[in-house]
């Protein structure tokens, strides 16, 4: 048996590959659309090629976070096992995921009160939760302790760095993720908003832009900036040329010796929509 079992959810785009390289757990959040809910995960999982097809003929997504029943189940197998979890959540500020984890845990622990459940807020998204999977693994793959991982988790969380353009900031606004005033200037010509996530893991609108050059290029300075580690993650949607441009780019750079790129997955491309970019590291500074 393993020292500890790796649990994410379905926000944080893992390929699909590592799911058995690393026996990794993914809890899937559902997308509803045109009345029909989509699961993320296992092998009739909602592609996002599928839901960006339909939401540029006019599908509106919403999306709808894992329950305690189903977090209930999950821990309950692994406390009746006698195996540790530790679960890496999509931003608590974005979704209630992270909540149903904690309250799910509270009701086994009553029935199993040596049970080892560990929850960490990542405070991230997409490829900046995967990356945060892959540390944990790569620990667990080095015999390290549940307690050394989640020690080494949450040194990086507050050095994670994530730059997102989006072309449409409808989305965003719709699943109140971002403000109505970020929309409004998003909707003047040609102006793109820089998109972050904050120390509390909040999207926040950090600069204004003309363009997506522009608005590129101020994402490549950010990251190269003050960056520590030498991976950086690269995720999209639809624009997969502009991504591997993208990525040849950060590669051209010394500072950089791996860029991870996959595409953004159904949860966080519903509230993206077509055409975005985002670059997520790891920077010397906490964000």
């Amino acid at each position: 048996m393993v020292q500890f079992k790796i649990v994410t959810d379905s926000t944080s785009d893992v390929p699909v590959e590592w799911i058995e390289q690393y026996d990794l757990e993914i809890m899937g959040l559902t997308v509803e659309l045109d009345g029909i809910v989509y699961e993320t995960v296992g092998e009739n999982r909602l592609t996002s090629d599928v839901l960006l097809e339909k939401m540029r003929a006019g599908g509106q997504p919403t999306t709808s976070q894992v329950n305690v029943g189903q977090f209930e189940a999950l821990f309950r197998k692994h406390a009746k096992a006698n195996q540790a979890v530790l679960y890496l959540a999509f931003s608590a500020a974005l979704s209630g995921t992270y909540q149903s984890a904690v309250m799910a845990r509270e009701i086994v622990m009553d029935d199993y009160p040596e049970a080892v459940i560990e929850i960490i807020d990542t405070k991230a998204a997409t490829l900046g939760e995967a990356y945060l999977v892959l540390k944990a693994a790569k620990a667990r793959e080095l015999g390290m302790s549940l307690t050394d991982t989640v020690a080494i988790i949450e040194d990086v969380i507050p050095r994670l760095r994530t730059y997102l353009l989006v072309d449409d900031l409808h989305h965003l606004v719709r699943g109140g993720r971002l403000s109505k005033t970020a929309a409004l200037i998003g909707g003047l010509v040609n102006i793109k908003p820089l998109i972050s996530i904050d120390s509390d893991g909040k999207l926040v609108s950090i600069a204004k832009l003309r363009g997506k050059k522009k608005g590129i290029k101020e994402m490549l300075g950010l990251t190269l900036e003050r960056l520590d580690a030498s991976c950086v993650m690269v995720a999209y949607t639809g624009d997969i040329k502009a991504a591997e441009q993208l990525r040849d780019t950060l590669l051209a750079d010394q500072r950089v010796e791996q860029v991870m790129m996959e595409p953004l997955g159904p949860i966080i491309a519903s509230h993206t929509g077509t055409g975005s970019l985002a670059i997520l590291s790891i920077g010397r500074d906490q964000r």
